[in-house]
């Protein structure tokens, strides 16, 4: 199998028209560099990956449809895996919530499981996105030791194939909505925005933890621990408000939880995510469950995150084949 995949990552080279020629191998071993790789600038050094990962969005385009192909061929299930996994954390959530309302004496509201539709969606295509690409070095090692290419791209790709995914979790999503309390109205436009910030910390994590995997193998187990667990420290089934004051700030650290919390905010309850949110516990504590700087928070997670991911992967390639 490990052949084939190689093999098809091979092809999908030779469709998009590698045309960089090597200059210099090292001693004994077969990485190869390009022939005006230089000393630069941070800045420089940075600008550089954007531009090489754009030059090369052909073969990424190549490298998802592999991706796509692979994850559906001989699939019995079909497009019916994109919603799965998010119907699987509903069916979750909605077993914990349920149980938390006999509890309390309460009432499960439709807003709340559309919320937590919402946030199940974004979190499993964190989950999916990040456990395909931190092993996606390791699983092209044909390739990273005899062929050049913005080695961003394989972790990328699987991270964009995952998007393919979620797209049609959304789209089954967006037809269930109505049934679920949605409010339409013009704060949904602040989804695009959420779903980018998404993407780009998603893009930073998977480059950081991809590279990590490739020098310390652990990575890949530590990763499924905290993705397994991850779930009960990120408002995926609860609200921030649940926890409290104290506790509600304290979630919001997560950077996920901005992201998540907006798109339900958005999406369930047609809140302004420029207005800050206080809402009354059932003890009559005001606890501050939103604010403006919780978007900036993660919004900074997501783009210098991915800046120092992209910094951090680039230098770090230049010893990717002693590792592979």
């Amino acid at each position: 199998m490990e052949a084939t995949h190689e093999g098809a990552q091979g092809a999908a080279l030779g469709a998009a028209g590698e045309r960089t020629a090597p200059r210099v191998i090292s001693d004994g071993s077969v990485h190869i560099y390009r022939s005006d790789d230089r000393a630069g600038s941070g800045l420089r050094e940075l600008g550089e990956v954007f531009t090489d990962v754009w030059q090369s969005r052909e073969l990424l385009q190549q490298l998802t449809l592999r991706d796509i192909r692979i994850r559906y061929k001989q699939a019995v299930m079909g497009f019916g895996w994109a919603i799965f996994m998010p119907l699987l954390v509903v069916g979750a959530g909605l077993l914990i919530r349920f149980s938390m309302a006999q509890v309390s004496g309460g009432e499960l509201q439709n807003a709340a499981v559309g919320g937590m539709a919402v946030k199940a969606l974004a979190w499993s295509f964190f989950v999916g996105a990040i456990g395909f690409a931190t092993p996606s070095l390791i699983g092209s090692q044909g390739l990273v030791t005899k062929v050049y290419f913005p080695r961003e791209i394989l972790p990328l790709s699987t991270i964009v194939a995952q998007t393919f995914d979620s797209a049609i979790g959304a789209i089954a999503l967006a037809l269930m909505l109505p049934f679920l309390g949605a409010v339409w109205s013009v704060q949904l436009l602040w989804v695009p925005l959420l779903a980018v910030l998404l993407l780009l910390f998603t893009s930073a994590a998977g480059l950081l933890l991809s590279c990590g995997n490739l020098f310390f193998r652990d990575v890949k187990y530590i990763v499924q621990v905290l993705l397994t667990f991850g779930i009960f420290l990120t408002p995926v089934f609860t609200e921030p408000e649940m926890f409290g004051p104290l506790g509600a700030r304290i979630l919001m650290l997560n950077p996920l939880s901005p992201l998540l919390e907006g798109l339900r905010l958005v999406v369930a309850e047609g809140h302004n995510l420029l207005d800050p949110l206080v809402v009354t516990s059932a003890k009559g504590q005001e606890i501050l469950a939103w604010t403006p700087w919780d978007l900036v928070y993660s919004g900074a997670w997501a783009v210098v995150g991915l800046a120092v991911s992209a910094f951090i992967f680039r230098r770090a390639a230049m010893a990717f084949a002693e590792y592979v």
